[in-house]
């Protein structure tokens, strides 16, 4: 996945945090169990929800700050 980071949006490139890691995982309870354990200890952005495109989807900086997204389809 890949997006731009738009200044007129108040978004910045930032060396270190310019990316984020995507898991797909397999089904909600994998989703919940990855989300939660490795967001112990950082900062949850979006929790984990069902979203408009039919999957469960959450964002969250870890404890190190790198940036992740967490994604499955809707069993």
């Amino acid at each position: 996945m890949a997006t731009d980071a738009l200044e007129s949006m108040g978004q910045n490139v930032t060396t270190g945090t310019n990316f984020s890691i995507s898991l797909d995982a397999a089904g909600l309870e994998e989703a919940e169990r990855l989300f939660n354990g490795l967001s112990d200890g950082g900062q949850v952005t979006m929790p984990l929800m069902k979203m408009v495109w039919g999957a469960y989807f959450g964002l969250f900086n870890d404890k190190f700050g790198i940036q992740w997204m967490v994604n499955c389809k809707d069993n």
